[in-house]
């Protein structure tokens, strides 16, 4: 089976940062573990009934990285507390 592949990732993942693809490449995954990573992300349940085991190695290590690039998206466009300076008031 050939690595995933930058390309790979956008067509599956759509737009992220470098640090992201070089961290998924990194792993060593196929396509197709991606696929199974994207298929426990979206919904685990149905895996899970059909007798899938958890996720182990490299679909694991996907999971991990791809369910912190959603909690991070999650946030995008969130502003913290505005904090001022009194002085300047």
């Amino acid at each position: 089976m050939r690595r995933v592949t930058r390309d790979d990732i956008t067509n599956a993942v759509g737009p992220v940062d470098d640090v992201t693809i070089a961290q998924i490449i990194g792993t060593g995954a196929t396509a197709d573990e991606l696929a199974e990573a994207q298929a426990w992300l979206a919904n685990d349940e149905p895996l899970m009934n059909a007798g899938k085991p958890l996720a182990t190695g490299r679909v694991r290590e996907l999971l991990d990285i791809l369910s912190e690039l959603e909690t991070s998206e999650e946030y995008d466009g969130e502003t913290g507390p505005v904090i001022t300076d009194p002085a300047n008031s």
